[in-house]
């Protein structure tokens, strides 16, 4: 289980991110359209899963746009912005914000958080995914893991980039 904080109080997740070498499990997440994305679906690149509790607030917002913003430097990779948000609001968000360069997929009917531990157990977030980073090379192997010990707080962009070079 990991401690994070929200605003200053304990939040406990279900447990811990995958260690760095280990294998991410596959996912059946949900697109905009209502398509069903696992990951088969980014096979032969590197990805960066931005986890994190709801597109609508600004810090994971901004989380969304700065990843967006670095990824159209990256070769061979691929964003992935996942929280239990509805696919609709995540496409009318990255609509709205010329979100182009990162795929945002939702946790509304799946077990991601359970199964990449990252699903909250308390607190008033109870149930949300926790803020967190996992960087995978192209064979789904981890490189770089950030569970955010503050929710409030932006993931270490450079140090998830950095994984990849």
């Amino acid at each position: 289980m990991s401690n994070i904080t929200l605003k200053g109080n304990p939040v406990h997740t279900k447990g811990s991110l995958p260690s760095v070498g280990a294998t991410v499990k596959d996912f059946n997440l949900v697109d905009s359209s209502l398509n069903v994305k696992t990951l088969e679906s980014f096979q032969g690149k590197k990805k960066v899963f931005n986890i994190f509790p709801s597109i609508d607030t600004p810090t994971c917002a901004s989380s969304a746009r700065q990843f967006n913003e670095q990824a159209s430097a990256l070769e061979n990779t691929v964003v992935i912005n996942v929280s239990k948000d509805l696919p609709f609001a995540l496409g009318r968000f990255c609509a709205a914000e010329g979100l182009k360069n990162v795929e945002t997929l939702s946790d509304f009917r799946s077990s991601f958080g359970d199964d990449y531990e990252l699903t909250i157990e308390d607190s008033p977030l109870k149930g949300l995914l926790s803020r967190a980073v996992i960087v995978t090379d192209e064979n789904n192997k981890v490189l770089y893991t950030e569970q955010v010990a503050e929710i409030a707080d932006e993931p270490n962009y450079d140090a998830a980039l950095e994984a990849l070079k």
